[in-house]
């Protein structure tokens, strides 16, 4: 529903919500159904082997409906790829005043791991399957890791007042990034190893604060 105005008096009906949040709205779950038909068939047969036609069918659109709304094949599967990029950059602009990226983005990753988040890598053992069979998928996480270290090095620079192709922001940002990574894929091998969330969640929170406390020595007052 639309928020009031302050023209409106209280006597007044609520107003409907208008024409561009519905069509928002249906676009939204339009996208949502054609993602969701596309990883139940990347799942059941195979990402390299699913066709664009195969999902258009089972969402019953129209096969130009759904690259409007993805433009690879990739973006059905991993649909979740600004909050992944976006992540570890975030986690530093937002962290509190004298707080350390590497506090920021150790306290971040704690968080992802208790909440069992499945952009942190717990996706699930048929959706980790589904990645690890398939080579163009395995390419694509690959890019989007190199992506998130990328927009974490801006945010290193823009926090530190240098440029990103400080050797010190750049050296940061890899050390990061290879921690976040490390632990990423290691979420996925638990998960393929048959391991229970909640079992990966306690083994990833010792082993997440024994990589972080390797990198304390370096980075323990960088970006304060």
């Amino acid at each position: 529903m639309a928020t009031q105005t302050p023209a409106q008096t209280a006597g007044d009906p609520t107003p409907l919500e208008s024409p561009i949040g519905l069509r928002e709205a249906k676009k939204q779950e339009t996208r949502q159904l054609i993602s969701d038909h596309a990883t139940r068939l990347f799942i059941a047969q195979g990402f390299e082997q699913t066709t664009i036609a195969e999902i258009a069918a089972a969402a019953r659109v129209a096969k130009k409906t759904v690259t409007n709304y993805f433009a690879r094949k990739e973006d059905l599967a991993l649909d979740h790829q600004e909050e992944f990029t976006a992540a570890l950059a975030e986690a530093v602009a937002t962290r509190q005043p004298g707080q350390s990226a590497l506090t920021a983005l150790r306290r971040a990753l704690q968080d992802a791991i208790a909440a069992q988040d499945p952009v942190a890598g717990f996706s699930g053992a048929a959706f980790a399957r589904m990645i690890a069979d398939s080579p163009t998928l395995t390419i694509c996480l690959r890019g989007l890791h190199d992506q998130r270290e990328h927009r974490l090095t801006q945010a290193l620079a823009e926090a530190t007042g240098t440029t990103p192709d400080d050797i010190t922001v750049r050296t940061a940002a890899g050390l990061l990034g290879t921690v976040h990574r490390i632990l990423f894929q290691r979420i996925q091998d638990l998960t393929l190893a048959g391991r229970s969330n909640d079992e990966i969640a306690r083994t990833l929170d010792a082993e997440a604060t024994q990589a972080f406390d390797l990198l304390e020595p370096a980075l323990a007052d960088f970006a304060t």
